[in-house]
């Protein structure tokens, strides 16, 4: 007797797979679309401006310091991004929100208001220094400004991204979590188990991609089968917004969209902003597998200070005005490069503290 095949039977849908009919992963891209432009007053642009160049002329500085021989390691510097810790920070709550990033990471540093001495004393490996000159450029570290690194690990800041969202779940202290990553931490593996159960559980997190295009030095369309790394939460039920990351007033206006949902409980948001690094992966990057004609014309064309320069002065704001901040900055990164040279190194006890989470 012929064999029949067994009729295989079909689960009942889920509830949530019921709704998947009026889910919409578009729904914060549609609504940025609208207004992609902060309203900021001129104060704000003002103060936009002094931050974005204050990283800017730091690190330039931590340039030089390095050439000299006077930061050791590795140092990855942040020029051509400023817009966007600029853009996304300045709509945080300090009080509560928390920060993590990868080991680019002096540019949120100084994003969050921390004083310049004591970031550059750190580069230096000074006692001074944020970390006691024990981290250096890669691992700066501030609990009490709720900055948790600074991590050498390609990914490893998601991961412990989603344990500070949970922290903050569960405490109920109503903040959230930036977690910053670049396009090249973007295809680890630990990044996806982070957005599943962020998901999972509606962690107030918030993922930041800073796609600088070219990771530690292979373009995205060489290394990624998906470029377009909004779409990477869709598979999660992560909602995504691609963003210029070269546009602070941009940058500013997508975060006031995504924190607002995060913090309404609705889970997590993932956010692509596209931006440029200027310089190489890190000092001792050449970064020969592009053209300098190519950096070139984004700085001419997409450099996030100049053009918020050009918006100021359309609004009034005369070129001495400009200058005039341009040559304060300029100080007071002086200062912080002159106190971090005349700064102690750490006493050789150093090595045995900050070890253990405990007295001893």
């Amino acid at each position: 007797m012929a064999r029949t095949a067994k009729t295989r039977k079909t689960p009942a849908k889920s509830k949530s797979a019921a709704k998947d009919a009026d889910f919409a992963l578009h729904s914060l891209q549609d609504a940025f679309e609208k207004a992609k432009s902060f309203d900021a007053s001129e104060d704000q642009m003002m103060e936009f401006y002094r931050q974005m160049l204050l990283i800017r002329r730091f690190e330039e500085k931590a340039g030089q310091l390095y050439g000299l021989g006077l930061i050791g390691g590795f140092c990855h510097l942040y020029i051509g991004q400023e817009a966007v810790a600029i853009g996304l920070q300045s709509a945080l709550d300090n009080d509560v929100d928390s920060v993590i990033t990868g080991y680019r990471d002096h540019g949120h540093m100084l994003a969050y208001g921390i004083d310049p001495k004591v970031i550059m004393a750190e580069l230096t490996g000074r006692q001074a220094g944020i970390s006691k000159g024990k981290g250096g450029s890669m691992h700066m570290f501030s609990t009490e400004h709720k900055f948790y690194g600074g991590h050498g690990i390609v990914g490893a800041q998601v991961a412990l991204g989603g344990g500070l969202a949970l922290a903050h779940q569960y405490n109920e202290d109503g903040g959230l979590c930036l977690a910053y990553f670049g396009d090249g931490a973007a295809n680890q593996g630990q990044v996806y188990e982070t957005m599943n159960m962020a998901s999972l559980w509606k962690l107030p997190i918030v993922f930041v991609i800073e796609n600088n295009q070219y990771a530690m030095g292979t373009s995205t369309a060489r290394s990624s089968a998906e470029t377009e790394f909004h779409r990477r939460g869709t598979a999660f039920r992560i909602p995504g917004m691609d963003v210029n990351g070269m546009d602070v007033l941009e940058v500013r206006a997508a975060a006031e969209i995504a924190f607002k949902r995060v913090r309404e409980g609705n889970g997590p948001v993932l956010m692509e902003l596209n931006t440029y690094r200027y310089r190489g992966h890190s000092m001792s990057d050449p970064a020969k597998y592009r053209t300098r004609e190519e950096v070139q014309d984004v700085r001419e064309h997409k450099d996030p200070i100049e053009g918020l320069k050009k918006a100021l002065v359309e609004q009034g704001k005369s070129e001495d005005d400009l200058k005039a901040i341009d040559k304060d900055i300029r100080k007071i990164v002086a200062e912080a490069a002159d106190f971090a040279e005349n700064s102690p190194e750490p006493e050789a006890g150093e090595l045995y503290t900050d070890v253990l989470v405990e007295e001893y």
